[in-house]
């Protein structure tokens, strides 16, 4: 199966209360087995996550509703990544 790496970069909007949330939809992923790896980095610009889906569209549909880019603390972008 594809796997997609998805960046997320803080924006100026940040909002250090949606992290919960952040963390509880990675967490949906893990349980729906579709979250490979996820974390931040260690400078608090953002992080990232390792998705595992059928299709890059299907990855940014995901992302997409990950509640740090819908509440516009981060900017969210999804790669296929060759990964080995």
């Amino acid at each position: 199966m594809p796997k997609f790496l998805v960046l997320t970069f803080r924006t100026p909007n940040f909002q250090p209360n949606i992290v919960d949330d952040h963390y509880r939809f990675l967490d949906g992923l893990h349980a729906k087995g579709q979250l490979e790896l996820a974390g931040p980095f260690a400078d608090k610009s953002g992080g990232a996550y390792l998705l595992q889906v059928g299709s890059i569209d299907e990855a940014r549909q995901i992302a997409m509703q990950d509640p740090v880019h819908t509440s516009q603390s981060s900017v969210v972008t999804v790669h296929e990544w060759n990964a080995k």
